[in-house]
């Protein structure tokens, strides 16, 4: 009878109900990559715009997919890459901004 309290944790990685959310993980990887981007560039000086756009659309597509989802594994996820979206266009945004002295 142990099986009948295993939860079935077949299906994909990020889906724990069974079902298919494609734009939910669309979201996510957009999401995670977007604050990566920003993260990594947020290091260089010289970045400033290229890490204050992809943080600021990172935010935007991690905002939407917490509205959006429905697994707590992507919120997880979502949230990460929040994180990083964030700390990306805010050094960014220190950096130089997002037009770089243009206006």
């Amino acid at each position: 009878m142990a099986q009948a309290l295993r939860p079935n944790t077949v299906g994909g990685l990020f889906a724990t109900d069974g079902k298919p959310h494609v734009l939910q993980d669309t979201l996510l990887a957009v999401t995670l990559v977007l604050g990566i981007t920003a993260l990594v560039s947020s290091a260089f000086h010289s970045l400033h715009l290229l890490s204050s756009w992809a943080g600021l659309v990172g935010i935007v597509t991690g905002a939407y997919g917490q509205w959006i989802s429905e697994t707590t594994r992507e919120r997880f996820g979502l949230i990460l890459g929040l994180g990083a979206s964030a700390l990306g266009f805010y050094l960014g945004m220190a950096h130089g901004g997002l037009f770089g002295g243009l206006f």
